[in-house]
């Protein structure tokens, strides 16, 4: 089991939970308009006059046969639209409830 952690412009809600769906991940969690500034390159996204875009970010937790493919669906998310912004990281579960 596996947790994916995945911070994206809110401008992805919709297509990050259809991503999900379509690769058999049904779970998750969201947060909404979250703050955040990328380490390598992008715009912040905190809300301000300055900066008016927002993050979100979702976790799921996830059977170990499902991260390949939600992983590689959003490596290419991404690379589509660079400029966004969108990162994930695969966590190990210890145990869950």
């Amino acid at each position: 089991m596996k947790a994916i952690f995945i911070v994206y412009n809110q401008a992805y809600n919709q297509e990050i939970v259809e991503l999900l769906e379509k690769q058999g991940q049904r779970g998750y969690t969201v947060w909404s308009e979250i703050g955040g500034r990328g380490s390598i390159d992008g715009e912040p996204h905190l809300g301000s006059h300055a900066w008016p875009t927002m993050n979100h970010a979702l976790l799921a937790t996830v059977d170990d046969a499902l991260v390949p493919g939600i992983m590689d669906a959003l490596r290419q998310t991404d690379a589509d639209n660079r400029k966004l912004g969108l990162r994930a990281y695969v966590l190990p579960v210890e145990e869950s409830l």
